[in-house]
């Protein structure tokens, strides 16, 4: 035992005498990643490159976590050790405190960039850890009564549907779920499954852009238009959107709109974004007060009080929108239509194989959700780590969710394929 303590202590000792962090692929700047004279093939080899996931490994589980560009994780860990390091040098009172600590401060250039990615005013825009925060601001922040009825949908997420049950039942409140076909093929009938439920009492519709266990993307444009025509306050679950298909709150309609970005937009976990409504977010109570909690002249940042945060999560979402913003828009949500297209049309052809998601073309992207016959999901997915180092992520008993990223490869889908179809 005396033996072992010693051996702990030791080892805990020259571990701090290592490097901080250090990384295994080279290093690029953004800039680099703005050539132009690079083919296709090529850019997106020097996009791998800016990870650092293993070489023998794929990722395919971008639905729960993205991983974190070296550029980003690089800004997040110098932030922490400079300010480790200087933080006596800092003069908190003279504007230099949000480089100490978050929670408390406006952070107006981040958000600007945010409300140019979804088209909204930095004002509309709150800065939280993450879409479930944003789901509790707006139900807690509602001023429901006794009876008003909350439409979700029986396809959410936990953090999808949590707070309007919980306001049935402290409120009384009536909680209710539109049934979504599986597989989710016809817009249409998703509008119609939503409606379906709607009644002169409902005050709410709560519902996801990109149903999280499938992937399928919903005609939100078409359920919020509706529903203003009915006087009905929508917010929309983008969990698993910004980053992943183009948002445009504008132009989709919502009263309010929540998201991880530690998603698909690749920022550090605990980097969520609300948005609502300039028309309609005076009527939303503060959830979590402190000073600013009454700000009548920002309530995008009224509504992210929420006391002290790690500084350092705040540079790194804001080099994450950076480093989004570089590789473009329009070519990083077309990369990961393109290999969610590819594996889709692979799966396709394999008799054993059902696709439960969307194989719509607009209410498809970068996630597909498949049973194998014979075998469970997690079997599948054991199977696939165990002959090729492929990590998707089983849903459930039966199916696997495989998630694809700018980060991927269309040779890494083909392995993937290939080890499916031996099950056959």
């Amino acid at each position: 035992m005396t033996n072992r303590r010693e051996f702990l202590q030791k080892s805990a000792i020259g571990a701090l005498t290592l490097p901080l962090f250090s990384f295994t692929e080279s290093q690029h700047s953004l800039n680099e990643l703005k050539d132009s004279s690079l083919n296709d093939q090529d850019y997106w080899k020097l996009i791998r490159k800016q990870f650092a996931l293993k070489e023998d490994q794929t990722y395919f589980n971008n639905g729960t976590m993205g991983p974190t560009p070296n550029y980003t994780l690089q800004k997040v860990i110098d932030h922490m050790s400079h300010y480790a390091k200087h933080g006596a040098e800092v003069d908190y009172k003279d504007g230099s405190g949000p480089e100490l600590l978050s929670g408390y401060f406006p952070y107006q250039e981040l958000r600007e960039k945010l409300g140019a990615i979804i088209n909204a005013d930095f004002k509309e825009i709150s800065l939280t850890q993450n879409a479930t925060f944003g789901m509790n601001y707006v139900g807690m922040g509602l001023d429901l009564q006794a009876g008003d009825e909350l439409l979700n949908t029986n396809l959410e997420h936990g953090g999808g549907f949590a707070v309007w049950q919980l306001l049935a039942k402290r409120k009384g409140c009536i909680y209710k779920q539109a049934t979504i076909p599986i597989p989710a093929n016809d817009p249409q009938e998703v509008f119609d499954a939503i409606f379906k439920e709607v009644t002169d009492k409902t005050r709410v519709i709560a519902i996801p852009h990109i149903i999280s266990a499938y992937g399928v993307v919903m005609p939100v444009k078409e359920i919020c238009g509706e529903a203003r025509k009915r006087g009905i306050f929508t917010i929309i679950d983008g969990a698993q959107c910004v980053g992943h298909v183009k948002v445009d709150v504008k132009e989709i309609g919502c009263d309010a709109y929540y998201s991880s970005l530690h998603k698909w937009l690749l920022a550090p976990p605990g980097s969520g974004l609300l948005f609502i409504r300039n028309d309609v977010v005076g009527n939303i109570w503060s959830t979590i007060a402190s000073y600013n909690w009454d700000n009548q002249e920002d309530h995008g940042f009224r509504l992210m009080q929420n006391g002290t945060g790690n500084p350092a999560l705040i540079t790194g979402y804001d080099a994450a929108v950076d480093f989004y913003n570089t590789v473009g828009e329009d070519r990083w949500i077309g990369r990961i239509k393109e290999l969610g297209d590819h594996l889709r049309a692979g799966l396709k052809q394999m008799e054993h194989v059902t696709i439960h998601s969307s194989i719509h073309d607009e209410m498809c992207a970068g996630i597909t959700t498949y049973s194998v016959k014979g075998l469970t999901g997690p079997e599948v997915q054991k199977i696939m780590w165990e002959k090729e180092r492929l990590q998707p992520r089983s849903v459930g008993k039966d199916l696997v969710r495989h998630s694809v990223h700018i980060y991927n490869s269309k040779n890494e889908i083909e392995k993937a394929l290939k080890v499916i179809s031996e099950l056959a």
